[in-house]
Parts: structure tokens; sequence; C-alpha cells
């Protein structure tokens, strides 16, 4: 047809310059259908964007009831086993990573010295008993004869003045009879003076007065010596009855120090026992052994670290939240510990707070007072306690890396 436009061969990118074909009615059709599709596409753009902003409202409002951080870890009692006694070692019954339970005998050292040492203390055991018993009765016999050579001076004392009262009558009756004497003499002095007396007879009168006289100082050097002897009694009473006490107490002083003795030879040979004891090294607590550094024949001196021991059935986690997290966490909240290694969440509970930052406990802790200060936000150590009884809780290990979030709301 000549009045028609020719159709565009197949390939061909030209477009036709007119189409003649075409209704003029069709192009506002085409025009009018493409302002729904922009308003669909803006719808479902608008909905994305409502959705997202439910899911980050979502995601917020569940994530402010929820404190978490990454600088955790898996934390757990490891001690250091020893020997208490010097020694070699002549076997060694454990390996690396071996668990082993509390009591069971990890090495032996050479028991020859200590069992000297055991036989010495025994013996001198049995000497300081000995010691004892040839001390023990000395107390009461000092005790009698302190309290016999005290009777013996009170009875002393007792004689010396019965006989110092005897020799004051002998020289009361001997003054008494010098006096006599001396009348008598004075009388016969006069009656000789007068004549009415026989020389003889005055001359008896002066010697029986002279007699009187030596009687009478006889019984007063005889009075004098008993009171010498009273004061010498006297003088020994005293020093019986203090020494008798002195003695006593003496002796007692030294069977205190023979049973000093013994006690002190008891208590050396419990420890003897004790080091014989300590020749077999013991693990502390249920555990794993790692860090071993003794071998058989190695001699070893108390307090050397002979291998490590890992208590695994006691563990805890150690979360270091900042300072900013911690205004509303209190301990008894509930905890989701997400373990690393093992891909799963375990619960638990918060403990306790450090009682201080963990840069105060560092070795070297910070010093703010300068010039150039920075205030930096510090992490507090936080204790979370696990809960017992949860699965694969033995597979766990002191240094795993954990993710805790604390429930505070």
């Amino acid at each position: 047809m000549d009045g028609e436009a020719r159709r565009t061969a197949p390939g061909d990118d030209r477009a036709p310059a007119s189409r003649p074909d075409v209704a003029p009615a069709a192009v506002p059709a085409a025009a009018a259908e493409r302002p729904p599709r922009r308003g669909r596409r803006r719808l479902r753009i608008a909905i994305g964007a409502v959705v997202v902003l439910l899911a980050a409202l979502g995601w917020w409002l569940h994530a402010r009831n929820y404190e978490d951080t990454d600088d955790a870890q898996i934390d757990g009692n490891i001690g250091a086993v020893s020997a208490r006694v010097p020694g070699t070692a002549i076997a060694v019954r454990v390996v690396e990573n071996q668990r082993v339970r509390a009591g069971d005998v990890l090495v032996v050292l050479d028991p020859t010295d200590l069992e000297v040492a055991l036989a010495q203390a025994r013996a001198a055991v049995a000497q300081a008993r000995a010691a004892v018993a040839v001390e023990t009765p000395s107390v009461p016999i000092t005790e009698t004869s302190s309290r016999a050579a005290v009777d013996a001076a009170d009875a002393e004392v007792e004689s010396a003045r019965t006989d110092l009262e005897a020799a004051q009558r002998d020289l009361d009756s001997a003054e008494a009879s010098e006096r006599l004497a001396r009348s008598d003499l004075e009388r016969a002095r006069a009656l000789v003076a007068g004549n009415s007396m026989a020389p003889a007879d005055y001359d008896r009168r002066l010697a029986a007065h002279d007699v009187e006289a030596a009687a009478t100082a006889a019984a007063r050097k005889r009075l004098a010596g008993r009171r010498a002897k009273l004061q010498s009694a006297l003088a020994r009473q005293q020093e019986a009855r203090q020494n008798a006490p002195r003695q006593v107490v003496t002796r007692e002083a030294s069977v205190e120090v023979r049973r000093a003795n013994l006690e002190l030879a008891e208590a050396q040979l419990r420890q003897a026992r004790l080091n014989l004891g300590y020749a077999q090294v013991t693990a502390p607590a249920d555990g794993i052994v790692g860090r071993k550094t003794v071998n058989v024949g190695d001699h070893v001196e108390p307090g050397q670290q002979l291998m490590a021991l890992t208590q695994a059935g006691d563990l805890w986690v150690t979360a270091n939240f900042r300072e900013t997290q911690i205004e509303l966490m209190r301990a008894g909240q509930p905890v989701e510990v997400h373990v690393d290694a093992l891909s799963r969440d375990y619960r638990g509970v918060v403990e306790s707070f450090a009682g201080a930052t963990g840069s105060r406990y560092a070795l070297l802790p910070p010093e703010n007072a300068s010039g150039n200060y920075v205030k930096v936000v510090q992490r507090v150590p936080v204790r979370i306690r696990l809960e017992p009884g949860q699965p694969e809780m033995d597979r766990l290990r002191p240094g795993m890396s954990v993710v805790p979030s604390v429930r505070i709301r």
C-alpha cells in the first residue's frame, strides 16, 4: 500500500519517522499509565522505610533492656602445685592435660632422709619422757623435805624459847639468892664490927655471898646464850619458811621445763611424720594438670612449682563493662552468656562487682595528675556466676572468650 508507512525490518535500529497507522488517542493512554506505576514504587519505598523504622525501634526497645560486652572471658582457679619438703623426684605419675581427683598422688619424692628424721624425732620423744618421769617425783619429795625443815626449825625455836625461859628463872633464883646472901653479909659485917659474931661465921657469910654472886653471873651468861640461841633458831626458822616455797617452785619449774621439752619433742615428731607424708605430692582439688615442669631425678625445694592445676569444675565469667554501662546493673540480674568456642549460650547471674576499675588493679596504674590528661572510659570487672547443670559445661576452660548480655530491665 502506498499510503501506509513501511514497517522496520528486523534488526533495524532506526525508528520510523512517523506512525500514521497509530491512532492519535493511544499516546495519551500510555502517558496516563505512568503515574500509577511511580506511585506504587513510592508506596513500596515508604512501606520499606516504615518497616526499617519499626525494626530499628523494636531492636532499640529490645536492646535497651540489655547491656553486653565482648571484653569478657571465662575465669577459674588455677593453682600452683608445689612440694612442701625438699627431695628428689623418684616418680611422676601424671602427664599434661590429665584429669585428676583431689588426693591423687602426682609426684613421689625420695623418703630416705625423712625416715631418718622421723627416727630421730621418736628417740627425742623417748628421752624427753624419761626425763619427765625422773623429775616428776622430786616435787612431792621436795615439798616433804621442805615441810620437815620448817617443822624442825619451829621445834628448835620452841626449844630455844623454853631454854630461855628456864634460864630466866635460874637467873631470877640466883639473883634472889644473891640478895639474901648480901643481906646476911651486911648483918654479919655489923655483928663482927660489934664483936657479936665470930670472924669465922663472917667468913662463911662472905663466901656464901661470893658463891651466890658467881651463880648469878653464870645465870646471866646462860640467859644471854639462850637468847642468842633463840635468835639463831628464829633466823633458821625464817630461812626455812622462805626457802621451802622457793625450793618447791624451783623443782616444779624444773619439771615444767622437762614437760615443755617433751611437748617440743612430740611436736617435732608430728612434724617429722607430716614431712614423711609430704614426700607424696597430692592434688589439692579436682582439676586438669598443665604446665608440668618436674621429671624423675629432679631435685625440688619447698615452694617450687611443679605443675599447674586448673579447677575446671568451678568456673565463672569475668566481664569488663564500661563504667557507663553499669548504671542499672545490680547483683542478681539474669545473664545470657554466649561462648564463642562452643557457639552456644549459657544462663548466668550477676554475682558481684569489682572493688575498683581494671586499670587500678594493673601493675602500673595510670597517673592522671598530669597536664596532658585525656578522659578515658574505664572498665569495671563484673563477676558472673554460671548456673550449674547446663549441657557441655565440662568443655568450658578459663580464658575462653564470651559475650555476656545482662538484662537490666
